[in-house]
């Protein structure tokens, strides 16, 4: 299973319409509704705040939350909009989705790095260059990995690691798929890049 889903907390709005909807605003409060997954849909309200802070975090839309509400069973849910005002650009309405278990959904999922106290391309002086410190995957509800894990023990200078190179969990896909994009690699310190310049310079001149 995946490592710790953050908790979103919401309250349960009591009207609905634009009326209600501009209290709830009045209150420092974003109204928003949680639908689908098999259950009737539930109006809520966020604190202003606290949403604004994920949202400044990133990946709000990728992001699946374990959304806690007083009074009802904690749901997973996922984004699926967020309005804005106009002129201020700040939420004013956000939509969520549940999810069941087996429902299929595109997160960020980060990548872990082991083994570079043996790597003999580090040992020698190599630089470990992340290129993806996360990979964005179709991955099923219930099952979603806490993280990519990618072995570098065995990586020396110039090696390169692509996503076919890391086994995923079953059921999981990237999302991009028509090429073998780069996760890592292990370039030489620069020093060496350096001295390897001058000496290919040399070679041109003579």
């Amino acid at each position: 299973m995946a490592g710790e889903i953050p908790d979103l907390h919401a309250t349960v709005r009591t009207g609905t319409g634009k009326g209600a909807a501009r209290q709830s605003r009045r209150e420092n409060l974003v109204p928003g509704i949680v639908y689908g997954g098999g259950a009737e849909p539930v109006a809520i309200n966020l604190k202003y705040n606290e949403l604004l802070k994920r949202l400044k975090a990133g990946r709000f839309l990728s992001t699946l939350f374990n959304l806690k509400v007083d009074g009802q069973e904690d749901v997973r849910v996922i984004c699926r909009g967020v309005q804005r005002d106009v002129v201020k650009d700040l939420p004013i309405h956000v939509d969520f989705m549940r999810l069941r278990r087996a429902s299929r959904i595109n997160l960020f999922i980060p990548v872990e790095f082991v083994g570079e106290e043996t790597s003999p391309g580090l040992k020698k002086g190599g630089v470990l260059t992340v290129v993806r410190p996360e990979v964005e995957l179709k991955v099923t509800a219930g099952d979603i990995p806490e993280k990519l894990t990618v072995d570098v023990s065995k990586l020396n200078i110039g090696d390169i690691v692509h996503i076919s190179d890391i086994t995923l969990p079953e059921g999981t896909r990237p999302m991009i798929t028509d090429r073998d994009f780069v996760i890592a690699n292990i370039s030489a310190p620069s020093g060496l890049r350096s001295s390897e310049d001058e000496e290919a310079e040399e070679g041109a001149e003579e």
